[in-house]
């Protein structure tokens, strides 16, 4: 995304007659929240003077610490190109402050920046390549979001197959307008499924481009009439929506995961932080799997890991190894979903890859632990097995902070709990005639 200075930013918003900014920032669950303020109010904002009441947040704030200012980052001004031309909305994406100036530690955004300037300490640069997976499905005649679509269309399909090409087109467009740089877009393996996939970077800039990326696909698709969902698994028949992302990480300039003594083999330093990914996985799968829904995608048959191994081909392995070498050799792990927040998922993921450079964590020797004597080690089926895990882990409690866990750990637990408290159709299918 193009730089701003705060000079050029309101430029920019008085010759392009922009009338309103939406302040945006993300919440515990990676839900996008935002306040919109007229164009007049926006040099006040930029002076760190814009305060919300954030008590009503879920999972965000204390009561008796309700007031937050919002501080605009210039980097992520942008005019969103699905309103009116006459009356322009731009956005900001913000950081949230406490009132005595000091960052809200809670923030995810506050948390990645955190793991990313540790990184920078020791000299690390993370840059960072997600495929984010979603569902098109039809909307009812009161336009409420169903899991009907008409479509057959399999992987890499095109129209007259491919209903959703025009609507995709349209979001590709959008998130250029918006200044990102988008690489290909495809129709994924399910009917109705699609991928957009956009340049690789660093892994803060790109956070901040997923949580755009989702606003405008939705937006977007509403405007064709069609519910976009970045649900994991809305249909258990086929397979679900990942968002597999892929690392590399710089040092002095210098792609580490690159064996330069052994061209094709990857570094000792790619080993470690596989490693890492792998060693941390299971205790992490409360961030980057946190739904219900999310484990039933987590399972063996439809093209998402479930063991704890590494490999160059196999889809059900929880790291790949892309077949690109040199500058461009990275580290793909595919257990995490687009209904995670991109922020909080990138922040222990990177801490993971970085704890096993330190202290040198090494993978399996073979990806292929079927053929060795050990049994392969599993994700958590459940979010109920995740939330033990992510409960009894010290080393996520130092990466996110304990006041962080134990809010978050309450709101999961209140899922399950809602969620065992369920009568499925299932249920009433499999008993309600015999019993």
């Amino acid at each position: 995304m193009e730089q701003y200075s705060r000079e050029e930013i309101l430029n920019i918003v008085e010759e392009e007659d922009v009338e309103f900014i939406r302040l945006q920032f993300t919440d515990m669950f990676g839900t996008m929240k935002n306040i919109a303020i007229p164009a007049g109010k926006l040099p006040k904002a930029m002076d760190d003077r814009c305060i919300i009441d954030a008590s009503s947040i879920e999972g965000f704030i204390r009561t008796e610490e309700s007031e937050m200012y919002l501080r605009p980052d210039l980097a992520t001004f942008s005019i969103l190109p699905w309103r009116p031309q006459q009356g322009k909305v731009a956005r900001m994406i913000c950081d949230l402050y406490c009132p005595d100036g000091a960052p809200y530690k809670n923030s995810p955004r506050y948390i990645l920046e955190h793991v990313a300037k540790e990184a920078e300490q020791e000299g690390y640069t993370c840059y960072i390549d997600p495929e984010c997976e979603f569902f098109l499905f039809h909307t009812d005649d009161n336009g409420n979001p169903t899991t009907v679509t008409h479509e057959k269309a399999g992987y890499l399909d095109m129209s007259p197959l491919d209903l959703g090409e025009n609507a995709r087109r349209d979001m590709v467009l959008t998130l250029e307008d918006m200044g990102m740089e988008v690489e290909s877009s495809h129709h994924e393996a399910a009917p109705a499924q699609h991928e957009i996939d956009f340049s690789y970077g660093e892994v803060r800039d790109i956070a901040d481009c997923i949580m755009t990326f989702k606003m405008a696909v939705r937006i977007v698709a509403k405007r064709h009439g069609l519910h976009a969902t970045f649900m994991p698994k809305p249909k258990s028949e086929v397979n679900g929506s990942g968002m597999h992302i892929q690392f590399s990480l710089f040092k002095n300039g210098r792609n580490l995961f690159e064996d330069t003594d052994h061209p094709g083999e990857l570094s000792e330093e790619a080993r470690y932080f596989i490693g890492g990914l792998l060693a941390h996985s299971r205790e992490m799968a409360l961030i980057t799997n946190p739904i219900v829904n999310s484990y039933k995608r987590l399972v063996p048959g439809y093209d998402a890991p479930t063991e704890l191994t590494w490999t160059e081909h196999n889809q059900n392995s929880l790291v790949r190894i892309p077949v690109t070498r040199g500058e461009g050799t990275r580290v793909e792990l595919r257990s995490p979903d687009a209904a995670s927040n991109p922020y909080l998922v990138f922040a222990v993921c990177l801490a993971a890859g970085l704890d096993g450079i330190r202290n040198k964590i090494s993978p399996a020797k073979s990806s292929n632990i079927a053929n060795q004597d050990q049994a392969p080690e599993h994700l958590p089926e459940t979010l109920k097995d995740a939330i033990e895990l992510f409960e009894n882990s010290e080393w996520i409690r130092g990466i996110l902070g304990e006041d962080f866990c134990r809010t978050y750990l309450s709101a999961k637990k209140d899922e399950w709990l809602r969620y065992t408290r369920q009568v499925t159709d299932w249920e009433v299918e499999e008993y309600l005639y015999r019993l």
